[in-house]
């Protein structure tokens, strides 16, 4: 018997948004029907690379490809009566609709949260741009490299000196999408209890500051504003190291008080590193020496006259062992290839993700016992269900939805 899935029964329509569908994927593989609703031109992220073989089309995105898989998909053109009326019907069956159109373009179509839940009072409408849908910056463009500098994290990624780097993968959009599924779980819970749905207004700039890790702390209690360490220690005995096949990044240094930095500088005594005799010195516990360029250089000469005679794999064993914090730093393909991955079958394969190609793809990072998430078909083709949806979910427009059945 197939498992009964955590959100079955929730129907989600996603509106193709510039700011992609990464929210309603998560729905998906928990259950619920996701309705990808897209403009006659197609998705905007059907434009965007990754492309399969570097070759663009509207079905070689690998990016598309992941953000809708499990979704069915329609064409539905908002800027005619007939969409609009369509669209109208589709809420009235619906619980939840995502867009990300950005501030007013709803209002422009007549299509805002108060007049969805006209028909449809439980239906809650979620809402991701930018900067929020008020404010000076509401209706300011952006992508993704200028909400990463505009939160702020893009300062702390890169290296010292230089220009900051952005982190690949679109990860303040990402970020934003996080922050508003969780919101509609929230909310949709509410509309549970109530019967009342409501509008949310996810801000995809506040979301970046909220992934700051802890720069403000350090402010707060150091007076310090954190700094691009990339490739740098922060201080001895903490950063990136070579070694024989990559890096690895080590926390020795900074915790001096602790076993970690004894635990250290007795490793690489045992192994015979160049110059490990200099790491005995009192002055190593000292946090104002470990910052200055002499001890850091210092310790990189000892760390690495042993890290690269060894692997990421054997360093990471012997810091084990011994207590040390050090973690290898990986890559694609050896995220792909890891052991641990591997045991709890995180990455799945998709039949024909693309048209004639299947692909490799993570999964979900939890574990439902009961209701465990599950891949779905493979994203839709433009208006692969325009027929079958309209067909199905106008029809039962006036028909009580999940929640106001529970």
């Amino acid at each position: 018997m197939t498992a009964p899935k955590a959100l079955e029964g929730l129907r989600v329509l996603d509106l193709a948004g510039p700011f992609g569908n990464y929210a309603g994927k998560m729905f998906a593989g928990l259950g619920a029907d996701v309705i990808l609703v897209e403009p006659p031109q197609g998705a905007p992220s059907r434009g965007i690379g990754p492309f399969l073989d570097d070759r663009p089309g509207p079905d070689r995105s690998i990016r598309f490809a992941y953000e809708n898989l499990g979704k069915r998909g329609i064409v539905l053109d908002l800027e005619t009566a007939e969409g609009r009326d369509a669209f109208l019907d589709l809420a009235a069956a619906s619980d939840l609709v995502l867009e990300s159109f950005g501030p007013g373009e709803l209002e422009r179509l007549g299509l805002t949260g108060d007049v969805l839940r006209q028909r449809n009072p439980a239906l809650v409408l979620s809402r991701l741009s930018a900067f929020g849908q008020t404010g000076p910056f509401a209706q300011y463009k952006a992508e993704d490299l200028t909400l990463l500098a505009m939160g702020g994290l893009l300062f702390l990624g890169g290296y010292p000196g230089e220009a900051p780097v952005a982190a690949g993968g679109g990860q303040a959009v990402l970020c934003g999408n996080l922050f508003a599924a969780v919101a509609c779980m929230v909310a949709l819970t509410g509309a549970e209890m109530t019967g009342e749905g409501q509008d949310i207004d996810t801000s995809i700039q506040e979301s970046v500051v909220m992934a700051l890790e802890n720069a403000v702390q350090f402010y707060d209690l150091e007076g310090t504003v954190r700094q691009r360490y990339a490739g740098d220690q922060r201080q001895a005995g903490a950063g990136t190291f070579d070694c024989a096949d990559g890096q690895v990044y080590l926390l020795a240094g900074g915790v001096a008080a602790t076993k970690f930095w004894i635990n250290t500088r007795q490793w690489m005594a045992d192994v015979g590193a160049d110059g490990a005799e200099v790491l005995f010195g009192d002055e190593w516990f000292g946090i104002p020496f470990l910052r200055t360029r002499g001890a850091k250089d210092q310790f990189r000469r000892t760390f690495e006259s042993y890290a690269r005679s060894q692997t990421r794999a054997e360093l990471y064993a012997e810091a084990q062992r011994r207590r040390v914090p050090l973690a290898p730093v990986n890559g694609p393909a050896d995220l792909k290839d890891n052991k641990q991955l591997q045991f709890r079958e995180f990455f799945v394969s998709v039949a024909n993700a693309l048209p004639g190609t299947d692909l490799l793809m993570p999964g979900a990072p939890y574990r439902l016992e009961a209701t465990p998430w599950v891949a779905g078909d493979p994203a839709p083709a433009l208006g692969e269900h325009t027929e079958e949806v309209l067909a199905t979910l106008a029809g039962a427009a006036d028909q009580p939805t999940r929640r106001a059945k529970a």
